[in-house]
């Protein structure tokens, strides 16, 4: 969110707060992307505020009570209020636990992928919930890469190995035929608190159907090595087609995400040495 924004969307949650007897005089934001999230205080209540026209509050709010009813190792919503999305202003609030961070250090790959294993178990108990194919996805990256116009920065040579990168993998990994459920969508570690309560998963906007190995493609290498049954030759290529999906989220001409150029030309390069490791490459 710009500047302006961000301070009417702390604005909204305080005083959505406020209007639950919550006492909210001051805001810290944690985290400012297509959503801001904030920790209020004194009350210590994580607000997660989203423009109102994307419309996926109420979808996560549902999801995470579903989640955390088949006892998935899921964030928590605020239990001093009534678990909804509160409209204001052109802006949607949901609330939440805050859980404060324990020390800080790299999570343990065999825990990560216990943790994962027991959110998929819940989503396939949770599997009739609407949601996109992970091939969905794909194709948003793919007409982002093919508009010019959306992302007018993007070179001719680099525009053409996402766009035959995205097409590839995305008939690759849905011919494999590998069996498909709910999944989380964005697994990574910045979607993965680290409480005193475990590894907690937060963020299920994402959320779509696929093999889980589309979701391990996010996490950190050595987690699918300890995932059981994982098909490793499949969680290979759903890696690239994971990072030229982000790679082409950082060319959009209002990518938000900070550094988010940068990040996208390091990502280019990691999909030519992935494609050349793989075999995968063609001519590029």
């Amino acid at each position: 969110m710009e500047a302006s924004e961000v301070r009417r969307a702390v604005a909204v949650a305080r005083s959505v707060a406020s209007a639950l007897g919550l006492t909210a005089d001051d805001a810290v934001v944690l985290q400012n992307s297509n959503k801001l999230t904030l920790r209020l205080l004194p009350c210590d209540v994580l607000a997660r505020v989203a423009p109102e026209a994307s419309q996926v509050a109420q979808f996560e709010v549902d999801l995470a009570r579903r989640l955390a009813g088949a006892g998935c190792p899921v964030a928590a919503l605020e239990p001093r209020v009534e678990p909804r999305v509160h409209a204001r202003d052109g802006f949607e609030v949901t609330l939440w636990t805050y859980y404060a961070p324990v020390t800080p250090g790299e999570v343990p790959p065999a825990d990560y992928a216990k943790a994962l294993q027991r959110l998929h178990a819940g989503m396939r108990e949770a599997d009739g919930v609407p949601t996109p194919h992970f091939t969905d996805r794909v194709e948003e990256a793919q007409q982002l890469v093919a508009s010019r116009e959306r992302s007018p920065a993007l070179s001719d040579a680099d525009r053409e190995l996402l766009g035959d990168t995205l097409r590839r993998l995305r008939r690759v990994v849905g011919e494999r035929g590998a069996p498909e459920q709910l999944l989380h969508g964005e697994p990574h570690p910045g979607n993965v608190l680290t409480t005193e309560n475990g590894l907690l998963f937060i963020d299920f906007e994402t959320c779509c159907r696929g093999p889980v190995e589309f979701d391990l493609a996010h996490a950190p290498e050595e987690v699918g090595e300890h995932y059981p049954g994982a098909d490793q030759e499949l969680l290979g290529e759903c890696r690239i087609l994971m990072l030229a999906m982000v790679t082409a989220w950082r060319w959009d001409r209002d990518d938000q995400l900070p550094d988010g150029r940068r990040l996208g030309l390091e990502w280019l390069g990691q999909i030519r040495a992935a494609l050349a490791r793989d075999g995968l490459g063609g001519r590029h």
